[in-house]
């Protein structure tokens, strides 16, 4: 992942309503939610959700399939993880037990240290 698709994934939940969307996605993940249970468990109306759930696809948080005659919304897991590493490749020094969650940082590269002044 690089800068510009990192800061697209964060504008795109820099949202109230579209951080509950992705939240209630990761916390149903795998499996696809239909946008009128979504629209429903967030009191939203479908018109406004759609616009929200767009803005979740083009930054490759979510992905949709259309599934009889409903199109189900789901978390990307693997573009989630990857917004995850590449946010916390740096974490702590190297030292990814002192972000206080094992496996929180699983790509952290020792040999890669922040400077300091």
């Amino acid at each position: 992942m690089d800068d510009t698709h990192a800061v697209n994934a964060l504008s795109a939940l820099a949202h109230p309503l579209r951080l509950q969307v992705f939240r209630m996605l990761v916390a149903t993940a795998p499996e696809g939610v239909p946008a009128g249970t979504i629209a429903e468990n967030l009191g939203v109306a479908a018109s406004s959700l759609s616009f929200h759930l767009s803005q979740l696809q083009q930054a490759g948080l979510v992905t949709a399939t259309r599934h009889q005659r409903f199109i189900l919304y789901a978390t990307d897991i693997g573009a989630t993880r990857e917004l995850m590493e590449f946010l916390t490749a740096d974490c702590c020094d190297g030292r990814p037990e002192l972000c206080g969650r094992p496996g929180l940082a699983p790509t952290c590269d020792t040999t890669k240290g922040l400077s300091r002044p």
